[in-house]
């Protein structure tokens, strides 16, 4: 447990993009985008009553460019799922193939 704190830690020091996931602006932007896509996975189609089971996703990695983060076009819902291994399996292939992670 405080292995992954101290490593979401280090995460926050040295990208300091993660701070504005934690900005009411974030939560309004989440909430926009959940509801537009009427809390519905976009790749499971899953509907999800649980919205803490739903994440505001960036459909083009932002690395840190603002206006990919905050562009409510860029962003999509999908439920947890589809995000942890899905996604996350799809970002970990693109840093295999451009050989770093930024």
């Amino acid at each position: 447990m405080g292995v992954e704190r101290d490593r979401s830690r280090q995460r926050d020091e040295t990208l300091p993009w993660r701070k504005w996931i934690k900005t009411a602006r974030w939560q309004k932007l989440r909430w926009f985008v959940l509801v537009r896509d009427l809390f519905t996975c976009q790749k499971c189609k899953r509907i999800e009553t649980d919205t803490s089971q739903l994440v505001a996703d960036h459909k083009t990695p932002h690395r840190g460019d603002e206006r990919l983060f905050w562009d409510d076009e860029n962003l999509q819902c999908l439920c947890k799922p589809c995000h942890d291994v899905v996604k996350q399996a799809e970002e970990q292939a693109s840093v295999h193939q451009r050989g770093v992670w930024y």
